[in-house]
């Protein structure tokens, strides 16, 4: 895997555990998930950064909230029981299915 893709990941990783935490964090009332929150965060922009040296920053946040969307969502429907309808994993499927077209045709990405 290239660099910019590992780093890539480590920030869409990094932004669902600091959205995760969010929503544990009961709007900032409780510690440790708000100290989660701004550690997380402050990683994601850190190794977000890294990414942007080698790719186009469309791209980078096209990928980086396309996935950090459906992990969330995800995350939300078997750990917070949200639950998703057909239009919502719709949508969440056109999500993944840009983000690899984007990863598999475009000219714009480095690979």
């Amino acid at each position: 895997m290239p660099i910019h893709y590992l780093y890539l990941l480590i920030a869409v990783i990094t932004e669902v555990i600091g959205t995760s935490a969010l929503q544990a964090s009961a709007q900032f009332t409780r510690l440790w998930p708000s100290v989660i929150v701004v550690l997380a965060y402050t990683a994601t922009f850190i190794f977000m950064s890294y990414t942007l040296k080698y790719m186009p920053v469309s791209l980078v946040y096209a990928i980086w909230s396309g996935l950090g969307i459906v992990f969330i969502a995800l995350i939300g429907f078997f750990w917070f029981k949200q639950s998703l309808d057909a239009p919502a994993i719709i949508g969440l499927s056109l999500i993944v299915a840009g983000v690899l077209i984007i990863h598999l045709f475009s000219k714009s990405a480095p690979h």
